[in-house]
């Protein structure tokens, strides 16, 4: 038969997960654990008679062959338990070690009940009020009425259709908030006068003992919980003697305190909020103290300033006006400047926009900005919590806060802004959702991407830029690359400080040529084949795949022989559709001017720092989900360019275009006629460089962008089946030798051009700015298929060769992919490409004078009658050729 059972002095999860499984299995037996929570042991005592448990008591020894384990992964024997059942868990404690022999159920979220839940509902099983409410208890005292860290969106909705199902919140409130008994208040009272605080990371921590009456048969969480709400420790652990054992109790309000870690160590298990533990043989004292040591591994350092704020603070000095400051914002777009002494760059107060706006209305432009800045010098630094950022924005009413450098904590050293955070930083924090990719997983992942050699080189620069003090990152694509799994050889790399420093820096280290250009604050280190060699064998043993990373068909890609560095920027449009002006700026600036969320991760390099992932803008959120973002609403304005870019990227890697993103990207359609030519042609080089073009197009076609490209552009079927051909024909051994490498994109370009009006032709490629080689080489593919029209089946070798010769190679290959269905006219282009145009005549015109022939345009004529022979296979040989010389000489009457 098949058991349903949880875990002793099981809670509200716990035996809802039970009714929940039963309603799934109807043919199982939910039996309840001998210990219960008394507010679980009164709701059953009230409804017992409409619900299906049974007690421990009435059971009756059968035997057992199958077990649902529900809000626990630890089995305790039943009697007629089978040695081995079948065991299958529903649970929502994600950090047991499974067992092989079981199958398991396991999610994080809020409550073991979510689950349950979820299941019910995708059964099409409905609920009686009373059976909603006790899993709607379940939901609620896991997640502390859905208030947890650890609620998620599914216990959300999981709460919700209890609801619908008729839960009762009245009865849910009366059974969580049970009032405790004189035993439990006099433990209480105890436990109370024993806390003994202590600051672990900055967390302020409760650990606190006591010793319970003979007999105590209470629970101990509802002490814990009152405990917690009265003293609002970030971490309560509660200790009670119980006879010769010690029962621990532990409870979290702080996401950076995790419980379950001290519980586990001591032989217990939970979750991150809440966990417990009973130690046999061992005195509350004893226990407390091994709580004490092992407090520093639970409890999470304290999030600091620099995780958040971006180096690199603009600023104003209070001798500017007020229409400066105006101009300055609006070329800018910041929302707050912090305002400095123009002598010696110190902190005197936060000038808004809001206020700026304000002054500009009533027409003080000309005013100094210490007229109406907030006056002040509120400051914080690097090493402080990102809580006293919060204390002071909610005590001062800033929104930005400047930073100032850590000088041994002593006040008002140092007041020159190195930085600012922000209320968006800290919103950010806060309510980011976070998709942890692990420091250390992060290093893995960039080792299995890179080559040993590479990765070596990266740990040289690393070293180099830890020297300097200079924080150095992966940026952008390659980082999006590594997270989903690619690999790569682009090494550039973003600096935050003084890129060239550090290039002129690995020159001496390493050797080497640099190249810098000091007003881009950019570098070029070339690295020479010694150099990789050398920092190959200095490193190599830090690789965790000592043999290099090769892909499938065992191809080794070449390093690198350059690596750029850039120094962190960033940069502001004057107008919709100009240039940006760059600045230097930290790298959370260098990020934001970026043109999508999936192009803003950034992988810190220097140092001990090497893997820190880095996602102000919910980059790898939206990885994940397979979703193109833009960082704000004007970024297809800033860049109309960036339309395209969406659009190929999301064919390249099959994302999608997130919906509001579409929405601007569609408005800002308009927007590319003011891009130039040169711009436009570019982004339609790479489109056509993509792996599958015919996507890129489609979508180009489908979202509009061809027709404000230029008029009259469109897409069909019959262009896409011929751009399906190219692969296929530029891997011919006929074509492919003879072919520039850049013979691609412009076969792709001519496909889509030769079959529209020729007016429309030339305008695209003067609006692209394209050469005139590439307009003539477009519009000779419609005339050579004109051409193709009127040849017929008994056309000789010479007409065709005389027909197709004056025709580039590119140009026969365009249209032999046009033609490809029509075998005729495909075998005719092959043949002349690969026999016809390769006949030469034995004889020259060198050979006609030492005839005696007069030179003249007979010679011209003469020879290329020869050459026709020898194509129609009328000569084959150099005396044919004299023999038929001699024939057109008298023909003619020429005079030797």
């Amino acid at each position: 038969m098949l058991l349903i059972l949880t875990h002793e002095k099981a809670d509200f999860d716990a035996i809802a997960s039970q009714l929940g499984a039963y309603k799934l299995f109807p043919d199982g037996v939910p039996l309840l654990p001998r210990y219960l929570n008394r507010n679980v042991q009164q709701f059953l005592n009230l409804y017992w008679d409409v619900l299906p448990f049974m007690r421990p008591d009435d059971w009756r020894r059968r035997r057992v062959d199958e077990v649902i384990l529900v809000d626990t992964q630890n089995l305790n024997s039943v009697r007629g338990m089978a040695r081995n059942p079948q065991v299958r868990v529903i649970d929502h404690h994600v950090d047991h070690e499974p067992r092989p022999d079981w199958t398991y159920q396991v999610e994080a979220v809020g409550a073991t009940t979510t689950l349950l839940v979820e299941m019910l509902q995708a059964n099409g099983l409905l609920l009686t009020p009373e059976e909603a409410t006790l899993l709607l208890l379940g939901v609620y005292e896991d997640t502390g009425s859905l208030t947890y860290d650890t609620a998620t969106a599914r216990d959300v909705r999981a709460a919700a259709w209890l609801f619908e199902q008729g839960a009762q919140l009245d009865v849910v409130r009366r059974f969580l908030t049970i009032p405790l008994t004189s035993e439990q208040q006099a433990l209480y009272a105890e436990l109370q006068a024993n806390a003994n605080w202590s600051t672990v990371q900055g967390r302020a921590i409760v650990v606190t003992t006591a010793v319970a009456p003979q007999g105590f048969n209470d629970e101990i969480s509802s002490i814990a919980h009152r405990l917690r709400e009265t003293l609002t420790p970030a971490g309560l652990f509660v200790l009670v003697q119980l006879g010769h054992d010690v029962q621990l109790v532990a409870r979290s309000s702080h996401a950076s305190v995790d419980v379950s870690l001290v519980a586990k160590a001591l032989g217990g298990g939970g979750h991150s909020r809440a966990a417990a533990a009973l130690i046999v043989g061992a005195t509350a004292a004893a226990v407390a103290q091994k709580v004490t040591a092992l407090l520093p591994k639970a409890v999470k350092p304290l999030v600091r300033v620099a995780a958040i704020m971006s180096y690199g603070v603009q600023t104003i000095t209070s001798a500017q006006t007020i229409a400066e400051a105006a101009h300055q914002m609006r070329r800018t777009g910041h929302e707050g400047y912090p305002v400095v002494d123009q002598e010696n760059g110190r902190i005197q107060g936060l000038l808004t926009r809001n206020a700026v706006d304000r002054a500009m209305s009533h027409e003080m432009g000309q005013l100094p900005v210490n007229r109406i800045m907030k006056m002040g010098a509120i400051t914080v630094r690097p090493s402080e919590s990102i809580e006293r950022v919060q204390e002071l924005m909610l005590r001062e009413g800033w929104g930005q806060i400047p930073v100032v450098a850590d000088m041994g904590g002593a006040e008002g050293i140092d007041t020159n802004p190195i930085g600012i955070v922000t209320r968006t930083d800290l919103l950010n924090y806060w309510f980011q959702p976070v998709t942890e990719t692990a420091e250390s997983d992060m290093r893995a992942l960039l080792a299995a991407s890179l080559q040993p050699e590479m990765w070596a080189l990266v740990q040289a620069v690393s070293a180099a830029a830890a020297e300097l003090q200079m924080p150095l990152y992966f940026v952008g694509g390659l980082v999006r690359d590594i997270l989903l799994g690619k690999s790569s050889i682009d090494l550039d790399m973003v600096v935050e400080g003084d890129a060239i420093l550090l290039v002129r820096n690995l020159q001496t280290r390493l050797g080497g040529d640099v190249h810098t250009h000091s007003r881009f604050g950019t570098g070029k280190w070339f690295v020479t084949p010694e150099i990789w060699a050398a920092v190959f064998a200095q490193y190599r043993g830090d690789h965790p795949y000592p043999k290099s990373t090769q892909s499938k068909n065992n191809y080794v890609q070449p390093l690198p022989a350059s690596i750029d560095f850039v120094t962190a920027r960033s940069e502001f449009y004057a107008a919709p559709s100009a240039l940006p002006e760059v600045e230097r700026g930290s790298i959370k600036l260098d990020l934001h001017r970026r043109d999508f969320t999936i192009n803003t991760l950034a992988v810190r390099l220097d140092g001990a720092h090497l893997g820190e992932l880095l996602d102000f803008y919910g980059g790898q959120r939206d990885l994940e989900h397979g979703l193109i973002r833009v960082l704000h609403s004007l970024s297809f304005i800033d860049d109309p360019t960036r339309v395209l870019r969406a659009i190929r990227l999301e064919q390249r890697l099959g994302f999608m275009i997130e919906t509001r993103t579409a929405e601007l990207l569609d408005n800002a359609l308009p927007m590319l006629k003011r891009v130039t030519g040169d711009r436009i042609r570019h982004e339609i080089e790479l489109a056509l460089r993509e792996a599958d073009p015919i996507l890129v197009m489609e979508r180009f076609a489908g979202l509009g962008v061809m027709k404000q490209i230029y008029p009259g552009l469109i897409w069909t079927p019959e262009m896409a089946a011929a751009f399906k051909r190219v692969p296929q024909l530029l891997a011919d051994p006929i074509w492919h030798k003879a072919l520039p490498p850049e013979s691609k994109e412009f076969l792709f370009f001519a496909l889509w051009l030769t079959s529209l009006p020729q007016a429309v032709q030339e305008g695209t490629v003067e609006r692209l700015k394209g050469r005139k080689s590439t307009r003539d080489d477009v519009l000779a593919v419609a005339d050579l298929l004109h051409l193709l029209q009127t040849v017929t089946s008994d056309i000789q070798p010479s007409v065709v060769t005389k027909m197709l010769r004056p025709f580039p190679a590119r140009v026969l290959l365009a249209a032999r992919i046009i033609v490809a269905e029509n075998p005729f006219k495909a075998q005719l282009l092959d043949k002349y490409y690969s026999e016809w145009r390769h006949v030469k005549t034995s004889l020259s015109g060198a050979d006609l004078r030492l005839m005696g022939l007069k030179p003249g345009p007979t010679y011209s004529i003469w020879l290329e009658r020869l050459l026709a022979a020898r194509l129609n296979g009328e000569i084959n040989d150099e005396t044919g050729e004299r023999l038929l010389l001699a024939e057109l000489i008298q023909e003619s009457g020429a005079q030797r």
